[in-house]
């Protein structure tokens, strides 16, 4: 296991948690902020992005013989918009509950594009599937910004047209190259596929609150936390995830991996909504 957790901690993981905690401890020097209190809020943010990319790099070491691991890692990244939506849900927010979900199909794309930019891979991600790529996130981004606009008895007419899109788009998610199956490769005991799931969604559900705290800490601007840093920070498992599968060389692999994840936070406001109609 040392292994991983010295391949999870990068020098960019160094570099964005140095960044991390100038930001936040800057804040609160700038702002009059708890300078104590905002860097107990930063080491929170950075021992969640610890854990989120040990998980992350032990998942698909675990899963890298694995034909369709693009898509699997789509689905289990989005183990923390889940949870967050089914809080929601049990206190009857439905807007809260969707935002998480929809808000990731937004950050989702940029992240990719930071992914491939580290990995000095952008020309060769740039030429793959690119048609579908790039009519996946414009599909899903408009979803998530029609439903922002609609009122409650329009609800149903949402859920109807994103569920048909949705499913299209999935169907026609291109297909993964034949992983390296030769006998040389080791692969990772599948006993740590799901205690790894489990860890990367806990501690993706629980990187929201955590950058709240120290953001309150710090009284860092709202509309810079909102955006920038909130959105980036809980989108950090698809960042992490992107990034391994690049320096893999699974390039359809990381396309699908945001790609899929985007469709899944449409299924995720879907069942939601669905939810929330049948209950009300």
């Amino acid at each position: 296991m040392k292994e991983f957790i010295l391949e999870s901690v990068s020098k960019l993981d160094l570099a964005v948690w140095l960044l991390v905690i100038l930001f936040f401890c800057g804040s609160a020097m700038l702002f009059g902020g708890d300078m104590q209190m905002a860097f107990i809020g930063s080491g929170g943010i950075i021992f969640e992005m610890l854990l989120i990319g040990i998980s992350i790099e032990i998942i698909i070491e675990t899963l890298k013989t694995t034909r369709g691991i693009g898509t699997l890692t789509g689905f289990i990244t989005n183990g923390p918009e889940a949870v967050c939506l089914i809080v929601g849900l049990a206190v009857g927010d439905i807007i809260f509950a969707s935002s998480t979900p929809l808000g990731s199909n937004f950050m989702n794309p940029i992240l990719l594009l930071c992914a491939a930019l580290a990995t000095h891979q952008l020309a060769v991600l740039f030429r793959t599937h690119r048609l579908y790529t790039i009519a996946t996130f414009s599909v899903t981004a408009t979803l998530a910004v029609i439903f922002y606009a609609l009122q409650p008895q329009q609800y149903i007419y949402w859920v109807i047209t994103a569920a048909a899109v949705s499913v299209a788009l999935f169907y026609l998610r291109p297909g993964e190259p034949l992983p390296d199956t030769s006998s040389s490769v080791v692969t990772t005991s599948k006993f740590w596929l799901i205690p790894s799931a489990l860890v990367l969604t806990i501690a993706g559900y629980f990187l929201d609150p955590v950058v709240s705290f120290a953001a309150e800490h710090s009284h860092a601007p709202k509309g810079v936390i909102g955006f920038v840093v909130l959105a980036t920070l809980t989108s950090w498992p698809e960042f992490k995830s992107s990034l391994s599968l690049l320096k893999r060389g699974r390039h359809v692999a990381a396309i699908l991996n945001i790609t899929v994840s985007n469709i899944t936070n449409i299924w995720l406001a879907v069942a939601g909504i669905v939810f929330y109609l049948v209950s009300v």
